[in-house]
């Protein structure tokens, strides 16, 4: 039930050239799989959002994600999020737009029962392709998480990543 709720709350986000009073809806899906040697790993992540354009440049929105990670030799794990952010969007063209979230919220990880929180500024291109359909790119950003599991020390991870990863995403927009 609890998974449910997650889905439900969390149901999709990101937008180009959002006005004010529209809804926009997104998300990511990813998939990766890894061998090394004898041992292999396979990651599965659904990431959806939703939010509002209470202004014509910026946003409020939920975000989520679910995560399923399987390492050979290891139990399966399952990582979830949850959490808000705020968005800036700027038109640069008709067809194009920047946008820039900033956000956090609260996760979890199968792994020693691990709880902690996660923030982000991610900045991104949008260009909208035909009825309020966009694709959405970004190259990175900057993110800070933690957990503390039981009987375990307390992580903390800070990444400055802009450049070494790529995020592709697609959204709809929906007048009210």
């Amino acid at each position: 039930m609890k998974k449910l709720l997650v889905v439900v709350a969390l149901f999709v986000a990101t937008l180009s050239n959002a006005q004010k009073g529209h809804i926009f809806l997104g998300g990511d899906v990813g998939y990766s799989s890894e061998k090394i040697g004898d041992a292999k790993s396979t990651n599965f992540e659904f990431a959806p959002r939703v939010g509002y354009m209470f202004a014509n440049t910026w946003g409020v929105g939920v975000e989520g994600s679910i995560q399923n990670i399987d390492l050979a030799g290891s139990p399966k794990t399952e990582r979830y999020k949850i959490g808000g952010f705020l968005r800036y969007i700027t038109p640069i063209t008709e067809t194009f737009a920047f946008y820039a979230d900033l956000g956090g919220g609260y996760q979890t990880y199968s792994v020693n029962d691990a709880k902690g929180m996660y923030a982000f500024f991610t900045p991104n291109l949008s260009i909208n392709v035909k009825h309020g359909v966009a694709l959405n790119f970004s190259i990175g950003g900057i993110k800070y998480d933690n957990l503390d599991g039981h009987n375990d020390p307390r992580q903390e991870r800070f990444s400055f990543d802009f450049g070494n990863s790529f995020n592709i995403g697609i959204s709809k927009n929906f007048s009210l």
